[in-house]
């Protein structure tokens, strides 16, 4: 069964990344799984091929590939059973540097990071007060001199504990001093190799999923003034910019668990026979898997034309928003069916699906929840008042 397109511009990548996940099968995952560990074999196989390297310009060491190829390893690596949540921040967290950075900062950070020197996983933004209401945070960073000094605390730092370095969103100018709510934020480089124990604490959270997710505690941390990206104040606009990117390549995840679901279930279907029969055959078993393939396709064709704005240098944000929330829905949907097909089996921890399971139920809710991705297109697509 081929659920790949016969014209795919990207199918030779797919192809290659398929034959490096085989090296990583499900044992793999499971054994990490028991016991929250980072895939540092798998991720470090990712970096050696170039595959992690490859939004960054070729000037830099990268392979200088559009989103719509990042998007492809992505959405493989997912379909072969592997989890890219390892990675794929430092693919959407790189856009805000290669825009917004100083050329001191490309010179510096952009080769280590494409040779596999450095890693850029770590994406410092949510915090326990403001969730997703970026502009509440309370993080802050005060001027002093030639450096910064930073206070406060994130959540839901994913990966902060296997990345060399961290993007951060902290306030430089008290919310109650700027005309707007969405100005005095500011974007940080911050180096976590200076200033682990120094200012810098980690502490993990376990989850449901191995998403090695943490929170980071800043107290009186100290960051270069050179490593603010762009300029002082408008890191909110700089991490919105990276937010259709970050979306899309979620999305594209979402759309390769779907696939491995959707196989994984039709191939039991007609394998499995009860009462002289294949299950596949028995509408009750084959129509929830028929109905998750057409929700995976719909929500593909509308990633794939978000892909397309992207690289094509417009702003997608409508086709974003709505194939993250689309290829979600179409991956649960998926992973439900798949459970269901194999009954008890579904629940084996062997088989991998419960697994898959539990990591694609987080996108429903991060990076961005179905809600107010449904308010961005409810206010900025319709028209309608804003509703928070």
């Amino acid at each position: 069964m081929d659920l790949n397109d016969a014209n795919d511009p990207h199918a030779e990548i797919r192809a290659e990344i398929a034959k490096l996940c085989a090296r990583f099968p499900g044992e793999y995952w499971r054994k990490l799984d028991e016991t929250r560990a980072y895939p540092t074999e798998f991720v470090q196989a990712l970096t050696e091929a170039g595959y992690l390297a490859a939004l960054i310009p070729e000037e830099y060491g990268g392979a200088g590939l559009p989103l719509s190829a990042a998007a492809a390893i992505l959405e493989e690596v997912q379909r072969q059973g592997c989890n890219g949540a390892a990675c794929h921040a430092q693919m959407y967290i790189m856009g805000t540097i290669l825009r917004h950075g100083s050329d001191r900062q490309k010179q510096e950070y952009l080769p280590k990071i494409a040779s596999g020197e450095l890693r850029l996983q770590a994406f410092g933004v949510t915090e326990p007060t403001s969730g997703t209401d970026t502009t509440a945070l309370r993080t802050t960073a005060r001027r002093e001199g030639d450096k910064y000094i930073v206070n406060g605390q994130k959540i839901w730092t994913s990966r902060a504990e296997h990345s060399d370095l961290m993007l951060l969103l902290a306030r430089t100018t008290p919310r109650d001093q700027v005309a707007k709510k969405t100005e005095g934020l500011s974007t940080f480089i911050v180096d976590m190799r200076t200033v682990l124990d120094k200012g810098l604490s980690i502490r993990p959270i376990r989850t449901m999923m191995n998403h090695n997710s943490c929170e980071v505690f800043f107290d009186n941390m100290e960051v270069p003034a050179e490593n603010l990206v762009g300029e002082e104040g408008r890191g909110f606009r700089y991490i919105l910019d990276g937010m259709n990117a970050e979306r899309l390549l979620i999305a594209a995840e979402c759309i390769g668990d779907a696939k491995w679901f959707i196989e994984k279930a039709v191939n039991y279907a007609k394998e499995r026979v009860l009462f002289g029969r294949p299950i596949g055959q028995n509408q009750g078993v084959q129509f929830p898997i028929a109905r998750a393939y057409a929700q995976m396709r719909a929500a593909e064709a509308i990633v794939q034309k978000g892909l397309a704005r992207f690289d094509a240098g417009e702003r997608p944000g409508e086709e974003a928003n709505m194939g993250k929330m689309l290829a979600a829905e179409a991956s649960w949907a998926a992973g439900e069916a798949c459970i269901q097909t194999h009954g008890g089996f579904g629940f084996a921890e062997e088989y991998d699906i419960e697994r898959k399971f539990r990591e694609t139920r987080l996108y429903q809710v991060a990076p961005i929840s179905t809600n107010l991705i449904l308010s961005y297109l409810g206010e900025h697509v319709l028209g309608m008042p804003r509703s928070y």
